[in-house]
């Protein structure tokens, strides 16, 4: 049963990426959803034999690559944390399976997107199920291939292929960093097996003789800050997360899906999953900490003044990653997986209704040019303000159950780093809540500013489209209550040992009676100041909001956070034009085109030519010339032979070699002249 579910995926993508022409459209969305159904439905079986049982299975499958030291075998690890992301994995794509059938119903190459959607599932639980560090890395190298096909679905698009160009590039940089990271897991540990370098990790806690970039430091520091760079990339935390908002140019099941629900989880569960490596190095955790606390006040500051409706729920999902890798920084893994459990439920609902909007507008996605569409779609608009409420966590939705839970812990942690975290967080919470009001605003709620043809041809969302949308919406109204004291209620025993939390590092109890009640207020204070402003900003007509936006400041701010932060001029200016002029004058021309190929292919060939011309004028065509020569070599030859002993005292043999060189670069320096 456990390998079926891993197999079951890859299966329905064979099915439909080879015989995907012969089964027609219907065919193979019928083949992928049905598979990845049925795994997803023995997710739950497996859930309730090993959270629920508490009977952690491991399966040691098959050799893959063993070479004295190195072992890395198929190994399955099926413990509460694999099962909780396996049916957040499974769920969540089998939803969208059904969902793609009728939202690209009138594509032609629905085989090969059904195909690619059973794909990414397979790696995806590749990620997950992994007991090595090699087969998670297969598992994650798969899902960024799966993401950049996806991505680049329309390949005919422009955007889309510079989308999907750009996230790849900059996951190379992410994935570099984890590379480095399990060398340097295994240069310590000497393997790759999860449970021997947990085991071991605490051997090497005084452990300083790591030498890395020439400097000696703490090796589970570095090692930690390696795979947390990983996590950056695939997490799309700041400095890395330019390619998640252009991400959008793919179909919009593949945002939900990809780009919200399960790959840019990636890294947040590999923290999880690495918590004993992580518990001993605080100098790490820090970073993480600050690190997660900026994503989550960026992305929600960019978010409030982008247009694009599916733009503004990319950077909320940017910054509740954000709120994800903080806690993992506050040494609160359980929290974080179920908020990311949470969020992937609200999130994956937010995108699929976002989807039935600009399904019914034809494909528009820009927000100005909506309005007035909560008469025209009342159950897409009921949907997204599920969704928009859970979000900015509205008191006992399944967000709620979560993010305040985060914030109040960052609170308790007493550390600069925690009241960082917390300040940032709860201003995070204020935008959050503007960005989500004003996308229902301008969405639904106001004038219409849509074109006539567009308000004839709408329509809400049919059958298909529906059901995945009321499941997942259930989900953002009683997930969170229903599993909050299960996984992280005080003293349960839910997580077993599949997360590690050093004594000193656990606050649950702190945060659950010691936190003042203004400060557990704060994040509801501020989603309710948001709200109004988002409604007295973008509903109602008011000349202090109109002079503010028309003035030299608004419009410098406008720009500013419309612009991202100016995060990608910064990039392109500074960096990626520099390295193409680097590449260009001193790696092609200086290198390439000039050392290189003088000192090899281009300058032996000319060398060889340019002498061979030159000897050939020794071809006389008279007999006794030859007969000379032959009799001076034939001397020469015979006296060398017999005075050797006498010749090599005098004469160091590596002289007859710079002589030759010398007389090459003599005669090509000639030739060189006389051309």
């Amino acid at each position: 049963m456990y390998l079926l579910i891993v197999v079951l995926p890859l299966l329905g993508s064979l099915v439909a990426g080879v015989f995907g022409r012969f089964l027609g459209s219907r065919g193979a969305a019928l083949v992928t959803t049905t598979c990845v159904s049925i795994s997803s439905g023995l997710c739950f079986i497996a859930f309730y034999e090993v959270a629920l049982g508490a009977s952690a299975c491991y399966i040691k499958f098959a050799p893959w690559i063993f070479s004295e030291m190195f072992d890395a075998s198929w190994g399955f690890l099926f413990d509460t944390l694999t099962v909780v992301m396996l049916i957040v994995v499974t769920f969540v794509s089998s939803l969208v399976h059904i969902y793609s059938i009728s939202y690209m119903s009138e594509d032609p190459f629905l085989p090969r997107f059904m195909c690619y959607l059973s794909i990414f599932t397979f790696f995806m639980l590749m990620l997950v199920t992994g007991d090595n560090l090699i087969q998670m890395f297969l598992g994650w190298e798969g899902v960024g291939l799966a993401s950049y096909l996806l991505i680049n679905f329309w390949f005919t698009r422009l955007q889309a292929n510079k989308a999907a160009i750009k996230a790849m590039l900059v996951n190379r940089v992410g994935d570099f960093g984890l590379a480095l990271g399990i060398m340097g897991c295994f240069a310590i540990f000497q393997t790759v097996d999860f449970s021997t370098i947990f085991a071991c990790a605490s051997a090497f806690v005084w452990e300083p003789s790591f030498i890395f970039l020439n400097m000696k430091i703490h090796a589970l520091t570095a090692i930690c800050v390696l795979l947390f760079i990983g996590a950056v990339g695939k997490s799309a935390q700041i400095g890395l997360h330019t390619w998640l908002p252009d991400a959008m140019e793919g179909p919009t099941p593949v945002s939900a899906l990809i780009h919200a629900a399960t790959m840019v989880t990636a890294g947040v569960f590999m923290m999880a999953r690495c918590s004993p490596l992580f518990e001993y190095a605080p100098k790490a955790l820090i970073v993480i900490t600050f690190v997660g606390a900026m994503t989550s006040f960026f992305a929600a500051t960019t978010g409030i003044l982008q247009n694009d409706l599916k733009r503004v729920i990319a950077y909320s999902t940017c910054s509740q990653l954000g709120y994800m890798v903080f806690a993992c920084g506050i040494s609160n893994y359980s929290v974080s997986v179920f908020h990311l459990m949470n969020h992937a439920l609200f999130k994956a609902l937010l995108f699929l209704s976002a989807g039935s909007v600009i399904h019914a507008m034809s494909d528009e996605q820009d927000m100005r040019k909506m309005g007035g569409l909560a008469s025209l779609l009342p159950f897409t608009y009921a949907m997204m303000l599920i969704g928009s409420m859970s979000l900015i966590g509205f008191p006992f939705l399944t967000g709620f159950y979560s993010k305040d839970v985060i914030l109040e812990l960052a609170y308790t942690k007493y550390t600069i780093s925690g009241n960082f975290a917390f300040w940032l967080g709860s201003l995070s919470v204020f935008f959050t809540s503007y960005y989500s009001f004003r996308l229902l605003f301008l969405t639904f709620l106001a004038p219409t500013n849509a074109f006539k043809r567009d308000i004839e041809r709408c329509h809400d969302a049919p059958t298909l489209m529906a059901i995945p949308l009321i499941l997942l919406a259930f989900g953002s109204l009683f997930v969170g209550y229903l599993a909050k004291d299960m996984m992280i209620g005080l003293g349960t025993h839910f997580w077993a040992n599949s997360i590690f939390i050093l004594p000193k590092n656990e606050i649950m109890f702190s945060s659950e009676f010691a936190t003042p009640r203004m400060m557990k207020l704060i994040p509801i204070l501020f989603s309710a100041i948001g709200a109004f402003l988002a409604y007295r900003v973008n509903f109602c007509a008011n000349k202090f909001i109109y002079v503010l936006k028309t003035s030299t400041l608004g419009t410098k701010c406008y720009c500013f956070f419309n612009k991202r932060w100016l995060f990608d001029k910064v990039f392109n200016d500074f960096i990626a034009k520099s390295f193409l002029r680097f590449g260009y004058e001193v790696s092609l021309k200086t290198l390439d085109k000039g050392a290189i190929s003088i000192l090899g292919p281009y300058g032996i060939s000319t060398t060889f030519r340019k002498l061979a011309k030159q000897i050939s004028t020794l071809q006389s065509g008279f007999v006794y010339h030859y007969a000379f020569v032959m009799l001076i070599g034939l001397t020469i030859f015979i006296t060398i032979i017999g005075l050797w002993d006498f010749i090599s005292f005098w004469v160091d043999n590596r002289l007859y070699f710079i002589y030759l060189l010398s007389f090459l670069f003599i005669h090509l320096e000639r030739d060189v002249r006389t051309n």
